[in-house]
């Protein structure tokens, strides 16, 4: 079994190639093919003059090939960022156990983490061969991250509600400072979300900036965008939207670049080898070995499933990763050409339940307040039955909260409320005084039923579509009529993140509490479903949104305070208290512990871990160095 720990400590050292070394330097033979023509710079001048030297889990590969992986409709490109991975300043290792420096060549942190400074390796360069160096670095910071009129400056680049500033050191050199301490800044740039300080390419995108750009109302005009932002992310794209792989004009840090752009139409995705890519092997082979990445676009998970057991598919996790699917998977393996890889969670829940407490209902907004409404909505749940029904008896009945064994574990939260007592889910309701109508459906108040809907995205996750519908059976039995309501992704984003009209949602919570976003025990992102005018009003420092309880603020601030000290024994002591509170409020419904999940990677692919963290935060396999994963024996 190749597991992550067996190179987690090689993967992470970099090491500088120079002197006669430098002369040892490999490339594909379609690049080799471009340098004899002339079309192309021999690699040794498009490498960094120190590029970061990667050791493979298993031994150095062999160039060629193509991995092919499949996509769910128009809005599944987050999938294509799991595989490129972000290129940030600074990235988790295969363990997901520490952050190492990624584009900076090294960083270091002043003693009260107020003060970074990355160093840039020299010589790096853009897919189009452009340099890459700290003006890169500071049009991302200076003209939109913290520009106002591109858009207000995420929560994870301010501190002490203040934020980022930046200055230039030099050409290969910035540093960034909070007016506050920030102790887990360098984690929070590992992320997928943290890599605005390197995400577009200055000389590229700013002709779509009116800073820099003199006919950018023409561009706006032919473009029919409305407004320089528009226009700037169908450029040039942003983090999470499909315009980020809609531009093939648009220089990248990735290993592969895009050559047929993911659109609403699309029905396959290519991405090719990047010649300017900045990191080797140990033996001075420039990476990546895969000459590109197909994905081709499915509507629905049965023929993403069809095309695997066909031998279609090279790389799948995503999607097929349910216990229904297992079996199928695991029979046709060898028809398939394929092996089974494990993706292990470190905490959570496979569906958290997020009723709307913050509901433009008056009426729903005070039930779903009511701590005993949400606890005997809890007890009404038979988590065994559906543990049995959907999971095939797998699991354990579980709320959220990190695993048993881990430093942040805390008992009544991932605990409390799991066992099914539909007895006294009934008291605690009779006692709000919820009374059944003759349709054994119990009133509010103001005469109306209690009867909500609950948002599903069922493509992303049809388990939770089958969850949902035991306990709607489950809950009809103690008077409550909740409605299972199937909408499109982009759909359920901005109604449940952005517009706030929910009266319930779902989604899946795992990873750990120390390197995961605890978005279901405090409101820091538009993932805070439970009360997404309360993180408006933190990411906004009060200017937008509702000012939430005196609870739910005194987290914000302890969360705050976790954020900001260097010493991780207090750090887990803040988190702790965090846990205690959110225990003590219950606002959250769990069903099932995250359980370990099982996608697949072509049986010839090399450099590919048996099993591998799963995490939107690692992110699921980006961490596991792609660029490192080969064919035997195939060119």
């Amino acid at each position: 079994m190749k597991h992550l720990r067996l190179y987690g400590a090689a993967a992470a050292s970099i090491l500088a190639i120079t002197g006669a070394q430098a002369q040892d330097f490999s490339q594909a033979p379609a690049l080799t093919a471009m340098v004899e023509a002339g079309d192309l710079p021999p690699v040794e001048d498009r490498l960094p003059a120190s590029p970061e030297v990667v050791e493979p889990l298993e031994r150095a590969g062999t160039y060629g090939g193509v991995i092919r992986f499949g996509l769910r409709g128009s809005s599944d490109h987050n999938h294509i960022l799991r595989l490129m991975g972000p290129q940030g300043l600074t990235r988790w290792d295969p363990e997901y156990t520490e952050v190492i420096p990624n584009l900076a060549e090294s960083f270091e942190a002043n003693e009260d983490a107020t003060e970074f400074t990355f160093r840039l390796r020299e010589g790096l360069k853009w897919s189009d061969g452009e340099p890459f160096d700290a003006d890169d670095v500071m049009f991302n910071v200076e003209d939109l991250l913290l520009n106002e009129e591109f858009g207000p400056t995420p929560v994870r680049f301010t501190s002490g509600n203040q934020p980022l500033s930046i200055e230039k050191i030099d050409d290969l050199t910035v540093k960034i400072t909070f007016a506050a301490p920030y102790g887990t800044f360098l984690q929070e740039l590992a992320g997928p979300l943290g890599q605005y300080p390197t995400l577009y390419a200055k000389h590229y995108c700013q002709q779509f900036h009116p800073t820099y750009a003199d006919d950018i109302d023409q561009k706006i005009d032919d473009a029919g965008a409305g407004d320089w932002q528009t226009l700037f992310l169908q450029t040039c794209g942003d983090i999470e939207i499909p315009a980020r792989w809609g531009n093939p004009d648009r220089p990248t840090m990735d290993p592969w670049i895009v050559t047929e752009p993911y659109t609403g139409a699309a029905t396959q995705v290519r991405l090719e080898r990047n010649p300017y890519f900045w990191q080797v092997d140990t033996e001075g082979n420039q990476l990546p070995y895969i000459d590109a990445l197909s994905g081709s676009v499915s509507q629905d998970v049965e023929s993403l499933l069809l095309s695997i057991i066909g031998g279609n598919i090279d790389w799948a996790l995503r999607h097929i990763d349910t216990t229904q699917n297992r079996p199928v998977l695991y029979e046709n393996m060898e028809s398939g050409g394929y092996r089974m890889i494990a993706a292990d969670p470190r905490g959570g829940t496979q569906m958290t339940l997020d009723l709307n407490l913050m509901h433009p209902d008056e009426g729903l907004r005070e039930l779903f307040n009511e701590r005993d409404f949400r606890v005997a909505l809890s007890l009404g749940i038979d988590r065994q039955a559906i543990i049995d029904t959907v999971f095939l008896g797998v699991g354990t009945p579980w709320q959220i909260g990190d695993f048993e064994g881990s430093a942040f574990y805390n008992e009544r939260l991932s605990t409390q409320y799991t066992e099914h007592d539909p007895e006294e889910a009934n008291r605690l309701l009779d006692e709000l005084g919820l009374e059944r109508g003759d349709d054994g459906i119990r009133r509010m108040d103001d005469g109306r039923p209690v009867r909500f809907q609950v948002d599903v995205i069922p493509t992303y996750a049809p388990d939770h579509v089958d969850q949902l519908g035991l306990i709607e059976q489950q809950w009809e039995e103690i008077g409550v009529d909740m409605e299972v309501n199937p909408v499109e992704r982009t759909f359920f984003f901005e109604r449940a993140n952005n517009a706030n009209q929910h009266d319930a949602a779902v989604w899946p919570s795992t990873g750990p509490l120390l390197t995961g976003t605890p978005d279901q025990i405090i409101p820091i992102s538009d993932g805070s479903r439970w009360g997404i005018p309360w993180f408006k009003w933190y990411s906004t420092s009060g200017v937008e949104g509702e000012e939430p309880p005196a609870s739910v603020k005194k987290r914000l601030e302890l969360y705050d305070e976790a954020r900001a000290t260097t010493d991780p024994e207090v750090r887990a002591e803040l988190l702790q208290q965090i846990n205690e509170i959110a225990a003590d409020e219950f606002e959250i419904i769990g069903i099932a512990q995250a359980m370990v999940s099982y996608g697949i990677a072509n049986e010839d692919l090399v450099n590919v871990p048996d099993t591998m963290p799963n995490d939107w935060i690692y992110p699921t396999p980006a961490p596991t160095l792609l660029q490192t994963w080969f064919y035997d024996d195939r060119n």
